[in-house]
């Protein structure tokens, strides 16, 4: 994947990656919901089962009691978070690649979710990891995104810009 343009910024080859989160996400939910009634669940291994849940909150269920009024809080806040990320990714210098990927990561789960408040009120969450009692709050491919990503920003800040400072 190229990373520079002759202007010595990122490419905006990068955000193909941004779209296929999002394509993926939409697609594995469109299948879910097809295919599976509200809170089915179906035994994949053990520890992982698919499961059909609607989430009104945002991570870990934040908010999902509130009244309705955080569903256009989630979608508010989504538009304003995936400004920034679109303005912080193409701040990024030519040569990069930890930020850009985590960026446009970011950027596709943080669509696809909105995708799903827009549509529904809510968003569409599918695999639920479990251990005996104790659950995982159950997740989707753009969760996965917006997690992997968050893990290489905080990467990058944390171990690789010291390294470009010094």
């Amino acid at each position: 994947m190229e990373a520079a343009t002759g202007s010595g910024r990122v490419t905006w080859r990068w955000l193909l990656l941004a779209v296929l989160v999002l394509v993926l996400d939409q697609w594995t939910k469109k299948l879910v919901v097809g295919h599976f009634e509200l809170f089915e669940r179906l035994p994949v291994m053990p520890y992982f089962d698919l499961v059909r849940l609607h989430n009104t909150g945002a991570a870990f269920s934040f908010l999902a009691n509130a009244s309705g009024w955080q569903n256009w809080f989630f979608v508010l806040t989504a538009l304003l978070v995936s400004g920034v990320l679109l303005w912080w990714f193409f701040q990024q210098p030519a040569g990069r690649v930890v930020v850009p990927l985590g960026l446009v990561l970011v950027l596709g789960g943080a669509i696809g979710n909105l995708v799903d408040r827009l549509a529904h009120g809510y968003v569409v969450d599918f695999v639920l990891l479990y251990y005996d009692r104790w659950s995982f709050p159950a997740f989707n491919v753009a969760d996965m995104g917006i997690t992997v990503g968050v893990i290489l920003l905080l990467f990058d800040g944390f171990f690789l810009e010291s390294r470009r400072s010094a």
